[in-house]
């Protein structure tokens, strides 16, 4: 297992370094290979395409210690360590998420946050019927909300736009259920 990830994480660093000169739709699996020293082979012994190593690397780099700090870390505490780790790999990111279509790391990226906001939603609400649009709602809101700012020219400091992000979603909760409490106490 040891020698799998090493072999993976070089393909990981060759793809890493590949992005940085050009998108990633004009990066081949022979040049990942070619940049690490290995054989096309080897890449798909562990990998079924670039797609799955995309994926792989955020797997590895972010979700694999948030899995490590599950039950100690709250929601808030887990979107700013995201932004942290966006933040500092955003040249990357910014081209994984300019990839469009099928197997795209959008397309991951929302598949992955969603289940976490899913399980939120869920302690929030209880197992109520309509968790899936509750949860699509705040998806589509965080993945353009995350996107708009990495892909801004200069993003502001992570810790920042969380606190943009929370004051937004806690401070328009606040007055919605105010507006709300307000309307049905009116005789």
């Amino acid at each position: 297992m040891a020698d799998s990830n090493i072999t993976k994480r070089a393909l990981a660093a060759a793809l890493k370094s590949l992005l940085a000169e050009r998108p990633f739709a004009k990066v081949s699996v022979r040049e990942i290979c070619e940049a690490c020293g290995m054989s096309r082979k080897s890449f798909y012994y562990h990998f079924k395409d670039k797609y799955e190593l995309l994926n792989w690397i955020f797997e590895t780099e972010f979700m694999a210690r948030v899995q490590q700090t599950q039950g100690e870390r709250n929601t808030w505490e887990l979107l700013n360590d995201l932004c942290c780790y966006f933040y500092d790999n955003r040249d990357f990111y910014r081209r994984a998420f300019a990839v469009q279509g099928q197997n795209s790391f959008r397309d991951y990226f929302r598949e992955v946050i969603g289940l976490m906001l899913q399980s939120e939603m869920e302690r929030i609400f209880g197992q109520e019927e309509n968790i899936a649009f509750y949860t699509g709602f705040y998806l589509d809101a965080l993945t353009c909300a995350i996107l708009n700012w990495l892909q801004s020219r200069q993003p502001q400091p992570p810790a920042e736009f969380c606190a943009l992000l929370r004051r937004c979603v806690v401070d328009v909760s606040g007055r919605v259920l105010a507006s709300y409490r307000e309307e049905n106490e009116k005789p």
